[in-house]
């Protein structure tokens, strides 16, 4: 009983969730997460410590999993352990954080905690396409789609078996003007068509594009509304891409650098002019790019 307190205290202490469920009592630990008000459609940046009030079998390794996406804990050199994962753009004022605790004698124990998201601010914008890009697509382009996007699906999952590549913190791939948001509900030729998963960045055709942090390129292709792409592999579950762009100077399985030029801007796929369009993913969840900027440096332990 006077752990169970001390823990509810200590949560309440660091702002995180001091509700759980579980099969067995879980050993008493500190969650906190940056930001501390975690938004839809963004990054958030996980610290579990085990805590010395109940010490218990020395926790050596913690699996998580947060809206169905493996979360890959590190040790943060303090005695504690780090991940990331994504808040889904359409999360409701909580999500549930499923964390298991491997201790030193191979036994485990599971905790269910829950997290508060923050609604995202999400407008509407109207665009004038080729008719082309919203008629309904013919059978043979339906299936070049289908196509494109299982080749994205595939390559964002594998990304959980990546290494994490990166250390560094991530940075723009243009210093230029941002036109539209991540989250944006698009409107073509005057019908809700989709979601802004992404941000844009101004540029002219032929403007340098770069590389937001250490990576290995995934895939690098030309897609019917994506245009000219490359997708970066940061390890761990995190890519990022960079869509409509007129050049690539990349390879599938290049090692690139943060800062690196990989690209230039361009107007492919359905676009109504030249721009970068940047997106970024935890596994499958999108979230907003600008949240990676953001992150703490993960130098390796």
């Amino acid at each position: 009983m006077k752990t169970a307190i001390a823990v509810l205290l200590l949560a309440l202490l660091h702002g995180s969730s001091p509700y759980w469920r579980h099969e067995a009592m879980p050993p008493a630990i500190e969650l906190t997460w940056t930001p501390p008000q975690p938004i839809q459609g963004s990054i958030v940046h996980l610290t579990v410590r085990p805590d010395t009030l109940d010490p218990g079998p020395d926790v050596v390794a913690i699996k998580g999993v947060m809206a169905r996406q493996a979360l890959h804990f590190e040790p943060d050199g303090n005695g504690g352990f780090r991940a990331l994962a994504g808040i889904p753009v359409n999360a409701n004022d909580s999500i549930r954080l499923e964390l298991t605790f491997v201790n030193r004698t191979g036994s485990s124990e599971r905790s269910v905690r829950y997290l508060p998201v923050e609604r995202g601010e999400f407008t509407t914008i109207q665009l004038s396409v080729d008719p082309r890009f919203v008629d309904p697509p013919d059978s043979a382009l339906r299936v070049r789609i289908a196509a494109e996007r299982d080749s994205v699906r595939r390559v964002t999952r594998l990304s959980h078996a990546t290494p994490r590549m990166w250390s560094e913190s991530f940075t723009l791939p243009r210093d230029s003007r941002l036109t539209s948001p991540f989250g944006q509900r698009r409107e073509f030729n005057g019908e809700v068509r989709s979601l802004h998963l992404g941000t844009d960045l101004a540029g002219q055709v032929g403007a340098p594009v770069a590389a937001t942090n250490r990576a290995v390129v995934a895939l690098v292709g030309d897609f019917y509304y994506a245009g000219g792409l490359v997708y970066l592999d940061h390890g761990q579950g995190l890519m990022t891409a960079y869509l409509h762009l007129s050049d690539t100077f990349v390879a599938v399985g290049d090692t690139v650098e943060r800062g690196e030029i990989i690209g230039s801007v361009g107007a492919s796929g359905r676009v109504t002019g030249p721009h970068l369009h940047w997106t970024a993913r935890y596994g499958d969840v999108p979230v907003s790019p600008l949240s990676l900027l953001d992150l703490e440096t993960f130098s390796p332990y």
